[in-house]
């Protein structure tokens, strides 16, 4: 007989799935009872509300993304080097799991209001990843400048952090490559189209590399 615990686990193991295959909208409470072969009332059991498993479906993709963070980490290279293999990796998780990441920063869901009371918001689920940021951003600007930078770490990681979404979100909706691509900016043939863009980000929030 299955326990409660792996029956909630497989309820969000099929959730992850049809996140990744068939995007958030198809996340409804009857199709994920179904495919994970149990009674359309069963979720309630385990997930008081439609948000609450929601927002345990996008844990793991905060999870899946500190891992790829982790294993994207070289402890030799530099801290602008560990910056830059970050952030690919976010553009890179953005837009090949764009039904996660949008999952992962629905609003409603980050506001932690609609699921149970016993949990940390969804939002918490950000900090690691911030920090770490933050933590890079620090030393890479120590090593820049013995007085230290004029504007906090966390400012900049924030930016950073901020101007990387926004790259995701455009990027993803065609915008930018329309953009760049009408300007004759687009990168040379064979290389990876975001790289250029990449660069000019951490240049302009972390300074040119031979600056």
């Amino acid at each position: 007989m299955e326990s409660e615990g792996s029956l909630r686990e497989r309820l969000i193991d099929v959730g992850v799935d049809i996140v990744m295959t068939d995007g958030p909208d198809s996340l409804g409470l009857r199709e994920i009872a179904r495919r994970a072969g149990v009674s359309h009332g069963a979720p309630r059991r385990y997930f008081p509300t439609h948000h609450a498993l929601l927002s345990a479906i996008a844990r793991r993709g905060f999870a899946d993304l500190a891992s790829r963070f982790e294993a994207a980490a070289e402890e030799d290279a530099s801290p602008r080097d560990r910056v830059r293999a970050l952030a690919r990796t976010y553009l890179r998780y953005a837009l090949e799991h764009r039904g996660m990441f949008e999952l992962m920063f629905r609003h409603d869901l980050l506001d932690g209001k609609a699921q149970p009371s016993d949990l940390p918001p969804l939002r918490e689920s950000t900090l690691p990843l911030f920090a770490h940021m933050v933590e890079l951003v620090s030393r890479h600007t120590a090593e820049r400048t013995a007085a230290g930078p004029a504007t906090p770490a966390a400012v900049i990681a924030a930016a950073l952090w901020t101007n990387l979404h926004g790259v995701a979100q455009l990027w993803a909706w065609g915008s930018l490559p329309l953009a760049l691509g009408a300007a004759g900016q687009g990168a040379p043939e064979g290389a990876d189209p975001l790289d250029r863009l990449l660069g000019a980000v951490l240049d302009a929030h972390l300074g040119p590399v031979n600056g």
